[in-house]
């Protein structure tokens, strides 16, 4: 199949033009606008999506583990057969380099069939069989079974920052359809071409692998109208986000006020801090300032785990560090901002900044539009606690360094913390007993805890937690990467005394499924 862009909406399996105001993307590198323009969707075309999604539910959330995990392959390889046209729009709408958006696809694609094999191995169902005790003393037991099926219909708000793996068929899509949850997308206006390729892909993936249409479906929309109308329609039940705090909350407020009031897993907000501990700051204070600047600089610093904090004990290292982080600020590149509103947003960010903290230094500056010009500041611990403003996150190339005057101090700063999606400490052997100490902490505040490492660059993989403590997140219980991810759109059932014939095949006699089951509490393949 040929891919080209028509500037159309997906509904099903039918590409539909929108009725309402539309748009063109932009490429930030330039500020040229791009074709075709994109009409967005209509109050009765939100809502044919959302009825499309319903009627496929029933269908799809009981099809077969093969034929699941067949489709989400399916969803894979379409996606690798766009071919090199994909790669070319995104670059144009996003100005990221060619290399980070062919490794963003080969994660997007990556994620899909990693959620495959967890779709064939089945313990996502956590099958439990309590077996009957008609004998027990002194009342009997009723036979009970249990297993998780999909909440239903999910709409997924597409990412700014990442057009693939955050988007269209990102991890949130991924792992509703591997629930068994049908998934209305309204993709991310900075890339509606991007979007429109992979929506393709998705729809031909749906077709092959004969589902229902209203398996996947992909609107546009204008403003915040779209969004509020998808997550208030009474046919969805879950909802996946990510971006700003504010759009966030947004999002769910309008969730809870629902009749039915529905879980909105959004991920918003973090600066995730940074700890050089002394031993590790004295030893090598230089060369964690260059790889620090390193991982701040890194896309213009449009990651959702940029290290926008760093903490410390003031010492000769940390004057190394600060140093060799200030010269390797200076001579960093502007790179490309994702949207106007981002560079806009960015700029006022660091102006705010500035005014607030010491200015350590800046990158090079350009004169070309939407660039980032990286920034590093500077405040005490006792000005950082006195001012929650400084915990706001930039979303950018821009950090603050605190400077803590003893341990105890650096203990007060790490519990007035806001929830993170990471916290990292660099150490050495002596500084185990600090860490020790920061740990509990920590674990109250961040999904994730590196040692010796930084926090841009997300694993996909079976233990990977990509979530937090509010504002990181909306729900610190869960995670957006990773095969936990599945857990978000699924609820658990339970079965008591159902005749054998009427069993679902995951808790029925004799494990048709073949799959890990609990029963009577012992785990086992029985």
């Amino acid at each position: 199949m040929t891919y080209s862009l028509s500037g159309t909406m997906l509904l099903g399996t039918t590409a539909v033009s929108g009725t309402e105001a539309s748009f063109k993307a932009i490429n930030p590198a330039t500020n040229a606008s791009l074709e075709p323009a994109y009409a967005t969707a209509s109050k009765a075309q939100v809502e044919q999506a959302c009825a499309l999604a319903h009627a496929a539910f029933p269908i799809y959330r009981e099809t077969g583990l093969e034929q699941r995990a067949a489709f989400l392959e399916a969803c894979a390889e379409e996606i690798e057969a766009i071919g090199d046209a994909l790669i070319e729009r995104a670059m144009q709408e996003t100005g990221l380099p060619r290399a980070r958006l062919e490794g963003e696809r080969g994660r997007t694609t990556g994620q899909l069939r990693l959620f495959a094999e967890v779709v064939r191995e089945g313990s996502w169902l956590e099958a439990r069989i309590d077996p009957a005790r008609p004998e027990r003393k002194p009342l009997p037991r009723s036979d009970l079974r249990q297993r998780h099926i999909g909440l239903g219909p999910v709409v997924v708000f597409g990412a700014s920052n990442f057009p693939l793996a955050f988007s269209v068929a990102g991890g949130d899509t991924a792992s509703a359809l591997a629930a068994g949850c049908p998934v209305v997308v309204k993709a991310h206006n900075a890339h509606p071409g991007t979007s429109e390729y992979v929506g393709q892909a998705l729809q031909r993936a749906v077709k092959r692998s004969g589902l229902p249409e209203g398996v996947f479906s992909l609107v546009f929309g204008a403003g915040n109208v779209a969004g509020t109308a998808l997550v208030a329609d009474p046919r969805i039940k879950a909802v996946g986000f990510t971006g700003s705090r504010g759009g966030g909350t947004a999002l769910i407020q309008v969730a809870a006020a629902r009749r039915e009031p529905i879980p909105v897993y959004a991920e918003m907000s973090a600066i995730n801090p940074v700890y050089l501990l002394p031993s590790a700051l004295e030893a090598r204070g230089a060369e964690l300032g260059k790889a620090f600047v390193a991982s701040l600089t890194m896309g213009a610093g449009q990651f959702c785990t940029n290290p926008g904090l760093v903490v410390a004990i003031e010492g000769p290292g940390l004057e190394a560090f600060e140093a060799a982080a200030v010269e390797a600020i200076s001579q960093s590149e502007p790179g490309v901002m994702l949207t106007p509103g981002i560079a806009k947003a960015y700029q006022q960010g660091v102006e705010a900044q500035a005014a607030q903290a010491q200015v350590l230094g800046r990158g090079k500056s350009s004169s070309e539009p939407n660039r980032c010009q990286a920034g590093l500041f500077s405040v005490t611990a006792q000005t950082f606690l006195a001012d929650e403003a400084l915990q706001g996150e930039i979303f950018g190339s821009a950090s603050t360094l605190v400077r803590c005057r003893d341990e105890a101090e650096l203990l007060a700063l790490t519990a007035a913390l806001e929830g993170q999606l990471t916290a990292t400490l660099h150490l050495d052997s002596e500084d185990k007993p600090l860490a020790a100490r920061l740990l509990p902490e920590l674990e109250l505040k961040a999904g994730r805890i590196l040692v010796n490492g930084w926090p841009t660059g997300v694993e996909v993989c079976h233990a990977m937690v990509h979530g937090g403590p509010y504002p990181a997140t909306s729900d610190s219980r869960t995670t957006s990467v990773g095969t936990l991810a599945i857990r978000r759109f699924l609820r658990p059932v339970c079965y008591q005394d159902l005749p054998a014939d009427l069993l679902p095949q995951a808790i029925a006699d004799n494990n048709p499924l073949a799959i890990w089951r609990r029963i009577d509490g012992q785990l086992g393949k029985v």
